[in-house]
């Protein structure tokens, strides 16, 4: 199973030593060194504080991502007759309930930065691209009898769901570094 890209995602934050959290403080150094300060500055903290509160609200949904991702991982890749109630019962209670969840609480993120907004809608698809899948595989091990075709619909809508989740990812990096973030 692929993994989460909101845990690869802080994972990298974290790796890069704080950089990406901190340029406020490089920013209130360069304050403190000129006495004047112009709209660009200002607009510039703008936008590093709403980046900081937009990617603060994205970290917020890893832990439904997490428990998601944790239940799908414990799940056989080769789904048979005899496997297939398994992990019905682990996408009905755990995975479509945890990225439900995930869902409905990204929907309710409204950045009011247009670039964020882009990236967020970017995230909205790829997240409600990926539950479809999940609800196709589940459909698919609902009945004793496996239905590929809907196992294989599954599939493309998860993969379509990372394609769409790279994009966002590449976006957001983009975006970190159009402020001066590190990379």
């Amino acid at each position: 199973m692929k993994k989460s890209w909101i845990i690869s995602l802080i994972t990298s934050f974290v790796l890069l030593g704080g950089v990406l959290f901190s340029p406020a403080a490089s920013a209130d150094a360069a304050k403190v060194a000129t006495s004047t300060y112009s709209d660009s500055d200002s607009d510039s903290d703008k936008s590093y504080e709403e980046f900081k509160e937009y990617t603060t609200q994205l970290f917020a949904l890893e832990t439904y991502e997490a428990k998601a991702f944790t239940a799908l991982e414990s799940i056989d890749t080769q789904v048979t007759s005899t496997n297939r109630k398994s992990m019905y019962l682990k996408l009905t209670n755990t995975v479509i309930p945890n990225y439900t969840k995930l869902v409905s609480r990204a929907k309710q993120i409204k950045p009011a930065n247009p670039q964020i907004k882009k990236i967020h809608a970017t995230f909205i698809k790829a997240s409600y691209t990926q539950l479809e899948g999940y609800l196709l595989y589940q459909k698919a091990v609902s009945k004793n009898k496996v239905n590929y075709t809907l196992l294989k619909q599954g599939n493309a809508k998860v993969n379509t769901a990372a394609v769409l989740m790279d994009q966002c990812e590449q976006q957001l990096y983009a975006y970190a570094r159009s402020l001066g973030y590190d990379s």
